[in-house]
């Protein structure tokens, strides 16, 4: 493919999955749930998030040839996101989520996805002009569970590497779309050893490692995966921790009673963290590049959490930038 029309730089290319999140958005006059069809997906709103700072963006994927996919093409569009590496498949329908919140505020996923459009991009369908003029390769473990998306995603990966692209993954485990979860842990370990920047939740450190302590795991990432530059640790209420180095810097999270569901919001963290790099680098981050940097990824994925959805949803830095004024005044 020709990157004839693309910008000559681009700061981020993301593979993965695009798909439609049906979320719960009220009750009908039976007591039904209403199910919204969300535009989701990790990579796009990782991709989604980053055009908020002004980056340029284009994703890698593919959906089916059908109405959902139609749609998500001109979602991802409408947010800036180049569709120029964005497939369709004829064969295959795209891919659904159900996003159920349960009690305690957390979701339940259901996918249908045996087989959905996102796990048939071909490796031959990788736009590797477009990974090439990137800075940076985002992708996460959902392209590394079946065939034919798993080679694609390494065909991916080997082209930012001859390229000499940052690379950035975010395991982002869910675990019905596994045959087993030996085989996630492989593939997971498989994107660990490829990748220089990090994104982890503490339900996925503890799982991966073994080690009940966040900081055990940390350790033990380092040490098993020295080409780890920066890791960011989610850890949902009780904030966030990055790691770079012998540095280690904490952050509260921005708590509020305003949070409606959390579809996203380690996607807009994510999002937050990898503008850092592109702005900084991943040579000489100070403490105080940490801490900013914590600070706007849990400021944003809080107001993210206020909204239904996540891609079309992502806060603007205006927005983000007075609720951290607001809540650290005084």
């Amino acid at each position: 493919m020709s990157t004839a029309k693309l910008p000559c730089n681009v700061d981020v290319v993301a593979l993965g999955e695009l798909l439609i999140d049906f979320t719960e958005n009220g009750v009908s006059e039976q007591g039904n749930p209403l199910l919204e069809a969300n535009p989701g997906g990790a990579p796009c709103n990782v991709l989604s998030m980053l055009t908020r700072f002004g980056k340029t963006v284009g994703f890698i994927g593919k959906v089916g040839n059908d109405g959902f996919g139609k749609m998500l093409k001109g979602a991802i569009a409408e947010q800036g996101i180049l569709t120029e590496g964005l497939c369709f498949d004829n064969d295959v329908h795209t891919t659904l989520a159900l996003v159920l919140k349960l009690e305690n505020g957390d979701r339940d996923f259901a996918f249908y996805r045996k087989p959905g459009a996102d796990m048939n991009l071909r490796p031959e369908e990788v736009d590797t002009d477009l990974i090439r003029s990137a800075r940076l390769f985002h992708f996460g473990s959902l392209s590394l569970t079946d065939e034919p998306v798993r080679s694609a995603t390494k065909k991916a990966l080997e082209t930012a590497e001859d390229a000499g692209l940052m690379i950035s993954f975010d395991p982002n485990l869910r675990e019905p779309l596994w045959e087993t979860m030996d085989q996630a842990k492989e593939q997971i370990d498989f994107g660990m050893k490829h990748a220089h920047v990090l994104k982890i939740s503490d339900n996925e450190i503890t799982w991966f490692t073994g080690k009940e302590d966040y900081e055990d795991g940390i350790r033990y990432l380092q040490e098993t995966y020295p080409n780890l530059k920066l890791i960011c640790l989610s850890m949902g209420p009780d904030g966030s921790r990055a790691c770079f180095g012998d540095l280690r810097v904490d952050v509260p999270a921005f708590l509020q009673e305003k949070t409606i569901e959390t579809t996203g919001a380690g996607d807009t963290f994510c999002a937050c963290m990898l503008n850092t790099v592109l702005d900084k680098g991943l040579d000489d981050l100070s403490e105080d590049d940490l801490r900013e940097m914590l600070t706007t990824a849990n400021a944003a994925a809080s107001l993210v959490t206020t909204k239904k959805g996540a891609l079309r949803v992502m806060p603007q830095l205006d927005e983000v930038k007075a609720f951290i004024a607001e809540r650290t005044q005084g």
